[in-house]
C-alpha cells in the first residue's frame, strides 16, 4: 500500500463535510463506465445512514483473523459462503482468494466484526496451454496472467512451471480489460471439480439460438437454469458449465449475475483492477462503480487508467463507491510486504529456516528485520506478526519483518 489510510478507530463515517459533498453529488452523479467490464452503472447517490458498517472487496492478503486490503476482520461469527452457496469454514480460506466482506466496527480498534464473507473464483476448468516465459496459461480459452502477487497451492510447488496442460485448476483473480486477461491472485488444483465455471463479461449474445460468448469461449445456454432476464453484451455474469464441451461449445447449466449488490456501507475498501474507465474520477474496479469526484489522489492521477491496480477508500452508496482516497499500486506491487500474518508458530524448522502460521508456511531464510527478538528467539507456540511477500513459486511467504509479541 502506498498511500496513508486512517487508523482503525478513525472511521470513514459521513461527517458534515463528507455528507455535504455527497448531497451535492447525489443530484448529478452518473457513472457511465461502459464496455469491457460489465459494470455500467447509472443513477444517483444518496448519503447512507451513518451505521458505521464496513464493506471490503479484494484478495485475502493475510490472516489474523482474515485480512483484506489491510483491514483485519474477526470472522469467528461470520457466515462464509462460496459462489455455489456452500458454507466455507474459516480454516478453509486461503491467501489470494477473492472475497467480499460485510462487517460492523469492532470495539478493540484493530478488528472489524465480519457477519458475511463471500469468496469467489474467476475460473474453474482445464488448462489448455502454459507459457512459463510469458507468465501465462489458458483456462477455458481465457488467458490467465501470473505475477509476483499470485499465490499457488502447496500442491503446485514450483509455481507455474508445475501446472500441466489438461490439469483442472481453480483461478482466483480479476479480469483486466486492457490486457484481455485474468490477473491471477491464486491458482490451485481442482481435480475433483464436478462442474466448470467462468466469471466474465458477455462479448456476444444470440437470444434466438441461446448462445453467448465470453471472449473466445462459446457457450450454449439453451438448457441453463436461473438465466438473468437482462442478459446483454457487456453484462458481467457467472456461468456454471458442464465438464464436457459439445462440438467445441461449452454447455451452461446455470447463469448468475456476476455483480453482487451490497447494502450501503459507511466505510468501503476496494482493491483491484480498473475494469471500465470513463475518466480519472469515473471508473469501475472489478465491476464496482467508483465516483472519485471529491477524492484525494496521494500518488497523483497519472496512473489511474484502464487495467491499473488501485486501492479505493470511501463509502458504498447505491452500489457506487463514493471515494475519499484513490491510490495506485504500481510502484509497490512487488515490494514484498503485502502479506500479513498474526498467530502462533508451529512446525518450526531451524534447518530449513521455516515455520507455519495459520496454515501458511513462512521462510525466514532471507533478509528479515526482527523486532523484540531474533531468529534464535523463534519457538513453537510463540505469537508473531509476519510481513512479507510470496516466494518465487508462490507457495511460501518470504518474511521481510517478524515481530515477536504477546498474543492479542
Amino acid at each position: 500500500m502506498n498511500f496513508p489510510l486512517p487508523t482503525r478507530p478513525q472511521r470513514l463515517s459521513a461527517g458534515p463535510a463528507l455528507a455535504g459533498a455527497l448531497a451535492a453529488l447525489s443530484a448529478a452523479l452518473l457513472v457511465a463506465c461502459g464496455g469491457g467490464g460489465g459494470d455500467a452503472a447509472t443513477g444517483t447517490t444518496t448519503t447512507p445512514a451513518s451505521t458505521g458498517s464496513v464493506y471490503a472487496a479484494g484478495p485475502i492478503t493475510g490472516f489474523g483473523s482474515v485480512i483484506i486490503n489491510g483491514v483485519r476482520f474477526d470472522a469467528s461469527g461470520a457466515a462464509i459462503t462460496d459462489d455455489d452457496g456452500a458454507t466455507v469454514a474459516e480454516a478453509q480460506l486461503h491467501l489470494g482468494e477473492q472475497a467480499e466482506v460485510e462487517a460492523d466496527p469492532g470495539n478493540d480498534g484493530v478488528h472489524d466484526i465480519a457477519h458475511a464473507i463471500h469468496v469467489h473464483s474467476a475460473l474453474i476448468g482445464p488448462v489448455g496451454a502454459v507459457d512459463t516465459t510469458g507468465g501465462t496459461l489458458t483456462v477455458l480459452g481465457q488467458t490467465v496472467t501470473v505475477n509476483a502477487q499470485t499465490a499457488f497451492d502447496t500442491a503446485l510447488a514450483g509455481g507455474l512451471s508445475t501446472v500441466a496442460a489438461g490439469a483442472v485448476v481453480q483461478v482466483h483473480g480479476q479480469f483486466d480489460t486492457a490486457s484481455q486477461s485474468y490477473i491471477a491472485t491464486r491458482i490451485e488444483l481442482d481435480a475433483a471439480a464436478t462442474h466448470y465455471k467462468i466469471r466474465g463479461t458477455l462479448t456476444a449474445l444470440d437470444t434466438t439460438a441461446k448462445t453467448l460468448a465470453i471472449g473466445a469461449t462459446a457457450i450454449d445456454f439453451s438448457t441453463a437454469s436461473n438465466v438473468p432476464t437482462d442478459l446483454a453484451v457487456g453484462k458481467l455474469v457467472v456461468v456454471r458449465l458442464a465438464t464436457t464441451p459439445v462440438n467445441g461449445v461449452w454447455t451452461a447449466t446455470k447463469i448468475a449475475d456476476g455483480q453482487r449488490l451490497a447494502h450501503d456501507h459507511d466505510e468501503a475498501h476496494l482493491r483491484g483492477v480498473i475494469s471500465a474507465f470513463t475518466s480519472v474520477t469515473q471508473f469501475s474496479v472489478d465491476g464496482t462503480a467508483v465516483d472519485a469526484t471529491n477524492a484525494a489522489f496521494p500518488n497523483g492521477q497519472t496512473g489511474i487508467v484502464l487495467g491499473a491496480t488501485v486501492e479505493v477508500e470511501g463509502q458504498l452508496v447505491n452500489g457506487v463507491v463514493v471515494a475519499k482516497v484513490v491510490g495506485t499500486e504500481n510502484e509497490h506491487e512487488h515490494d514484498g510486504s503485502r502479506v500479513e500474518l498474526h498467530g502462533t508458530i508451529s512446525a518450526l524448522d531451524t534447518t530449513a529456516l521455516t515455520f507455519v502460521v495459520r496454515g501458511v508456511t513462512v521462510s525466514y531464510a532471507g533478509s528479515v528485520t526482527f523486532s523484540d527478538g531474533t531468529a534464535a528467539s523463534l519457538a513453537n507456540g510463540l505469537f508473531v506478526e509476519v510481513r512479507g511477500g510470496f516466494s518465487s513459486d508462490g507457495t511460501v511467504v518470504d518474511a521481510t519483518r517478524i515481530e515477536l509479541k504477546p498474543a492479542n
